[in-house]
């Protein structure tokens, strides 16, 4: 499933750089470009990072 339009970046491209060790939405960008555009699928990159590595998704406010 296409999550970031901006760059065609799918889920798998997404559950693999979590597998390789992207923890945050950043380090998803650095690695395939996701999140960097318009900013729309962060919040999807959000969830899929806290199913896969509870607790990376979201930050909680200080």
């Amino acid at each position: 499933m296409l999550v970031c339009s901006c760059f065609a970046v799918s889920d798998r491209t997404l559950r693999e750089a979590i597998i390789r060790g992207a923890r945050d939405v950043a380090e998803i960008g650095e690695r395939c470009e996701a999140g960097t555009g318009c900013g729309g699928c962060i919040e999807e990159i959000e969830d899929l990072l806290d199913q896969m590595v509870p607790g990376c998704g979201r930050r909680l406010a200080a």
